[in-house]
């Protein structure tokens, strides 16, 4: 569960103070698919940001699994994320020069999981995303997909519960997008992981339990998609206070 309530967050002073996020409240219950839209500058990254411990909000509380993030130092946060975040950017963050296996380590390592373990998710996590045969390659030589898929591959190496995705398929062409899509609604579903999308597509956040819209850092609505009973009963869960 994921509970953020009545956040603020502002950038800048006086007369070029900015509200990314005016008394937000949200709560998204565990397993969910929730898709966060809104326009450019609307707030919908600083939303998952808040969400996930990348930014801190100066007021309000972000409740993840009974735990205010908020009250924690910045190392506790750090290890917060590490053991229970994954994340996928639009535009990848895989380090060129390294193997695809050193990618999908390197969380891995920080986390201080042990040698054998790290080889074992490793391993499966390229499979899941049928990258095994890539696992020594260069991440520089790569395919824009593959580039996404290794950055799939290394959210889901920690086995988190919770996945964050900012615009995943935003630099991908429609074929390779949808594999993408695919692969992560699948980890979603088969393993009960929350997934939380921002995204400017509404194909792809039509795929989604919840849309949640935001407009000048203000949840507009909250709106569920009529899918499976399953889905229905998540979706009625996700509420705006």
């Amino acid at each position: 569960m994921i509970e953020l309530k009545n956040v603020t967050k502002t950038y800048g002073k006086k007369q070029n103070l900015f509200t990314a996020l005016d008394d937000v409240s949200l709560s998204i219950p565990e397993g969910a698919s929730v898709a966060i839209l809104g326009k450019s500058g609307s707030g919908k990254s600083t939303l998952m940001h808040a969400m996930s411990g990348l930014d801190r909000p100066q007021q309000g509380e972000v409740i993840v699994d009974g735990q205010d993030i908020l009250k924690l130092k910045q190392k506790a946060v750090d290890k917060f994320r590490a053991e229970k975040i994954g994340f996928i950017f639009q535009s990848f963050f895989v380090q060129g020069n390294e193997s695809v296996y050193d990618n999908v380590s390197l969380p891995l390592e920080i986390a201080k999981i042990p040698r054998a373990e790290r080889k074992r998710r490793v391993q499966r996590a390229l499979t899941s995303v049928e990258m095994l045969d890539k696992v020594r390659n260069k991440a520089k030589d790569l395919s824009g997909g593959q580039k996404q898929r290794l950055a799939i591959a290394r959210a889901i190496a920690n086995e988190p519960k919770i996945i964050f995705a900012d615009e995943p398929t935003g630099n991908l062409d429609s074929v390779t997008g949808g594999l993408v899509e695919d692969m992560l609604f699948g980890y979603n579903r088969d393993r009960g992981v929350t997934l939380i999308i921002v995204t400017h597509d509404p194909e792809l956040a039509a795929k989604c339990d919840v849309l949640v819209n935001i407009k000048d850092g203000k949840i507009e609505s909250v709106e569920q998609k009529n899918r499976s009973d399953e889905a229905d009963s998540l979706a009625r869960e996700v509420v705006q206070q």
